[in-house]
């Protein structure tokens, strides 16, 4: 973090310098640089490189830094007109039209403005990513005889069976493929199981991102309502039957956004009532390493309990390091299998070995287990922390399920609260909020939010964070 600091605080005084120069003018050598700024060869090295990116300057290897020359303003003279109805032209012939819409997706992928305090993050905190521990498995893993040459298309064997030994049940390395992220391994198995116009079951509220895809295919996703037991069967039942649907997309650990847990009674009947409706399961395990430090044993994936190739299991390490280190599996046993590798190999070819090399570095290094215990009592923290805070400053917002693990807090707010206006005053107050309406695929019961607690500094900031949110609901309410 330090460097990282160094790095943009030496690229923002050298961008204001600029202008001491004429174009095409040399800058001082590194060497003057790193006794001028007192800052190491590196940090001097990668602050070039970003006002290089930046296109500010030209390095030449042996010549040093120049600043670059302007380029000539462009003046645009096309007409994209016509694309308005190129890419509409299929939408009269589709039985569901494909809805590209990455909205909700981008309400916690965007980062805020500087100063607000993130509390619609997805991802940990970079003081909680395993930075160190990563950084020393890539340059491990980039050592690695052959690390740099061509992967097995279904990923590397030890971390096939890796993620395997993870899900547990029957599932061998032979069942797993590693894939490119989470989202990756959900569009690959919705574009395997479920025909452009087809409906798919979805939990409701569920992930954005999954709604995202599910459009982006032309699929058309059904709710099926939850409560803090997971999504409740006989409506599931009911689903099957109304919709014809072939597909069940669900979150049976630390649902994302309810934070529910699929109760025990209910991890039966739902593979039962699928299997029934000649159905897959597609198991998003998400949070699953994020579990918090005072929860009970976990239950097993579904796919540990399926004999019979119902569930299709998608399972994730980039929530538990960093949103860079992208690499997932996909579970299933039966021909499925077979689709799944071929639409992947066809989509991604596959994932880059050195990635794959340096995930097996990092699981089987001790500061694995180490980031995971830190990384739990740290969650158990930040939630109790925000928890009592809003209970403390705005006991009007109903907190129905307070979740044992994952990143955040589904909060309902009272009636007749315009959640747009509150979304926007948070903003305006220093707080970035998730608006709860993305996470429905039809009209939300309520109005709510999603609150993260993961991505923000510490404690502190979550204190601060809600004092923000009060003046916001204060100033809507009025």
């Amino acid at each position: 973090m330090q460097e990282r600091s160094s790095v943009d605080d030496l690229a923002d005084q050298l961008r204001q310098e600029l202008n001491r120069y004429s174009p095409g003018g040399k800058l001082p050598s590194s060497r003057a640089l790193v006794e001028r700024f007192r800052v190491s060869p590196v940090t001097v090295s990668r602050a070039l490189a970003q006002l290089a990116a930046e296109g500010l300057v030209i390095t030449r290897p042996g010549a040093g830094a120049f600043r670059a020359r302007p380029r000539p303003a462009v003046t645009s003279t096309g007409d994209t007109s016509w694309q308005e109805v190129a890419l509409s032209a299929d939408a009269a012939t589709e039985a569901v039209p494909r809805t590209v819409d990455a909205s909700g997706v981008l309400a916690s992928l965007a980062a805020p403005p500087p100063g607000v305090v993130e509390f619609n993050g997805g991802y940990l905190h970079p003081s909680l990513q395993p930075e160190r521990a990563m950084g020393a498995a890539l340059s491990r893993a980039g050592r690695r005889p052959g690390a740099w040459s061509r992967p097995p298309m279904e990923g590397l064997p030890e971390l096939r069976e890796w993620f395997a030994r993870g899900i547990g049940g029957a599932i061998g390395a032979a069942e797993v493929l590693v894939a490119a992220g989470g989202q990756t391994a959900l569009t690959t198995a919705l574009r395997a199981l479920a025909p452009p116009g087809a409906p798919v079951l979805v939990e409701s509220p569920t992930y954005p991102g999954m709604l995202a895809i599910a459009r982006a295919a032309g699929l058309r996703p059904v709710p099926v309502p939850v409560d803090p037991d997971g999504v409740k069967p006989g409506l599931l039942a009911d689903a099957f039957r109304a919709s014809g649907a072939r597909v069940f997309v669900c979150q049976p650990l630390f649902q994302n956004p309810t934070g529910a847990v699929l109760a025990p009674e209910r991890r039966g009947e739902v593979l039962r009532i699928a299997r029934d409706a000649g159905a897959f399961v597609v198991e998003d395990d998400f949070v699953r390493r994020l579990v918090h430090e005072d929860a009970g044993p976990l239950p097993r994936p579904l796919a540990a309990e399926d004999p019979d190739g119902v569930v299709v299991h998608v399972g994730s390490l980039t929530k538990a390091t960093s949103p860079s280190f992208r690499v997932s599996a996909l579970a299933a046993r039966g021909p499925v299998l077979e689709r799944l590798r071929a639409i992947q190999v066809v989509d991604t070819f596959f994932v880059p070995r050195p990635l794959q090399e340096a995930a097996l570095e990092l699981v089987g290094s001790p500061a694995w287990p180490r980031h995971l215990r830190t990384v739990s009592a740290e969650l158990k923290a930040r939630r109790d922390t925000m928890t009592a805070a809003l209970r403390l400053r705005l006991p009007e917002l109903a907190l129905p399920h307070i979740p044992f693990g994952g990143y955040h807090l589904w909060a309902r707010l009272p009636d007749g609260t315009d959640e747009s206006a509150l979304v926007a005053a948070a903003l305006r107050a220093g707080v970035a909020v998730t608006p709860g309406r993305p996470y429905y695929s039809a009209e939300p019961p309520a109005a709510q939010i999603r609150l993260s607690f993961a991505a923000v500094a510490g404690t502190e900031e979550i204190v601060e964070g809600v004092r923000r949110l009060t003046a916001a609901y204060d100033e809507v309410r009025a």
